[in-house]
């Protein structure tokens, strides 16, 4: 095998266009083209190679940016540079990248940072379901009644909030999983029972766990972490 190839459906999951597996299914239903022959499950792409999908010849990316950033609080999750408190002057990478959804102003913890605008909407897609795990440190004990008030679903902005995983951590603490993200939705799920939120962290996307890095500090995802979340979508 040659170790400049690479199997079809990574390459064609690599353009963002769509995951392995959903690279799978166009390569069996006739899709896809591999140097003007129709391609085969289990082909291996060398560079110089043509693939074709759906009668469009694409190309491998090169130079995506994918990051695991810990946003401290007082930074905006904005592109605006005018926002002197903006994120992308706050990590001041060397390439253009944005954020992928966002974390309120007094918030802390992951966030993913990227130049790829597909998985930007991949990811973002509410039908997705994607996870999201948060800590919350509130003003008042966590009792019963209030992680089942959470977690059954809380009415805001003219809805109700979708049932979700709440777990207490500590006398004032929870975790809490979702799988929506309705503006400031946990601050104002909180205040609809009265109680105020401290603290808030998000610790979690998806695959991606924020782990013991730094505040302020900024990882570039793995291979691994980068393909099981492809796999997701």
């Amino acid at each position: 095998m040659n170790d400049d190839s690479i199997s079809l459906n990574k390459f064609i999951s690599n353009t963002g266009m769509c995951s392995r597996r959903e690279a799978d299914r166009m390569i069996e239903a006739g899709r896809v083209w591999l140097n003007q022959k129709t391609a085969k499950k289990g082909n291996r792409v060398l560079p110089g190679d043509e693939v074709i999908v759906d009668g469009t010849k694409i190309k491998r990316k090169k130079n995506d940016v994918y990051l695991a950033f810990h946003k401290p609080a007082g930074i905006t999750c904005t592109t605006d540079q005018s926002d002197r408190d903006n994120i992308i002057d706050y990590i001041n990478y060397p390439k253009r990248i944005f954020p992928i959804g966002r974390l309120d102003k007094a918030s802390t913890g992951l966030i993913l940072m990227t130049n790829d605008g597909d998985i930007v909407n991949q990811i973002l897609r509410e039908e997705n379901n994607h996870d999201k795990e948060y800590i919350v440190t509130i003003d008042q004990p966590v009792t019963e009644h209030f992680i089942k008030k959470m977690s059954g679903g809380i009415p805001m902005m003219g809805q109700v909030t979708k049932k979700c995983q709440v777990k207490k951590i500590g006398s004032r603490r929870f975790s809490i999983i979702l799988t929506q993200g309705l503006n400031r939705q946990i601050r104002r799920m909180c205040e609809y029972l009265n109680t105020k939120v401290l603290t808030l962290k998000r610790i979690r996307i998806m695959n991606v766990e924020l782990g013991n890095l730094p505040v302020g500090a900024y990882r570039p995802l793995s291979k691994e972490e980068l393909a099981t979340l492809r796999q997701q979508f």
